[in-house]
């Protein structure tokens, strides 16, 4: 099959799922989202560590689905928010792990202290992002209120589909290349195809209702979902490229992992979230 219409199906299938399980359902999203961050967290920890640190990287993985699951039965069940203290424990002892973990020769590894760093960020790269998504997706009385995420997440896609399009049209040949040491096929005429793209679904976006902020904090939340977006795609690149990885895992046929799908979303949410509830828009 053309590898063109594998990538179409399995985008497809992606946004069906995404769509799908936030308009239906808080706790079907949420299990969507854990399962998601179970993926992604693995597929991080698999690259990065590779099969060693078993021990620390199913403790990382834990602790992640814990920190979602606490947001959620904050602000979605409406729980005592000192809950949220219990991600004390998880944290501060999560480097304490690789004391278990031993070479072949039965030998504590020595390398382990310098590794474990990467535990840690999985959970702050991965797991916190998404957990943070709960703080938007129910309203003060606790009520679900799905359409600013699922907005945020068109935004995104729209930035993308821009940013290819032009990208394509205007960028491969005589094209002015945005960051080539790490991605050499990103050009700056995709980048402002993809901000076209952004503004314009931002607009729409506000004028059918979604989202019902002032103009303003529309347009400023898409330009921060945008350019976040794109630094977030660039450092998962960066990344991948430390340790000779091409794609993040083969979860989606075409275009790699769920990490390679994500990495715009787990750097531009938070700061769009951060911009929301420093304005007090929600």
């Amino acid at each position: 099959m053309n590898n063109t219409v594998i990538r179409s199906l399995s985008g497809a299938l992606f946004l069906a799922i995404m769509t799908g399980s936030l308009l239906l359902s808080p706790v079907i999203f949420a299990l969507v989202m854990m399962a998601s961050t179970f993926v992604m967290m693995k597929e991080y920890l698999n690259i990065s560590l590779g099969k060693h640190y078993k021990v620390g990287s199913i403790y990382s993985i834990v602790a992640g689905l814990l920190l979602y699951a606490l947001f959620y039965i904050v602000y979605g069940l409406g729980a005592n928010p000192n809950l949220l203290w219990i991600m004390a424990f998880p944290v501060s002892t999560i480097f304490l792990s690789t004391l278990y973990e031993k070479n072949e020769k039965g030998e504590v590894r020595k390398e382990g202290y310098t590794n474990s760093s990467f535990l840690i960020v999985a959970v702050v790269y991965i797991a916190l992002p998404f957990s943070l998504t709960n703080t938007i997706l129910f309203d003060s009385s606790g009520e679900y209120t799905p359409k600013l995420l699922l907005s945020m997440f068109i935004m995104l896609w729209s930035a993308d589909v821009g940013a290819y399009v032009f990208g394509m049209a205007f960028g491969q040949k005589r094209g002015h290349k945005l960051y080539p040491a790490i991605s050499p096929k990103k050009s700056w005429e995709g980048f402002f195809g993809g901000m076209l793209s952004t503004l314009l679904t931002a607009l729409i976006l506000h004028l059918s209702g979604p989202i019902s902020f002032p103009i303003v904090h529309t347009f400023a939340i898409s330009l921060l979902i945008f350019i976040f977006g794109v630094f977030g795609d660039l450092a998962e690149s960066l990344f991948k490229r430390n340790f000779g990885v091409k794609d993040s895992g083969t979860i989606m046929p075409g275009h790699g992992g769920l990490l390679d799908r994500f990495d715009g979303a787990l750097i531009a949410f938070p700061i769009a979230i951060a911009y929301i509830k420093l304005f007090e828009l929600i």
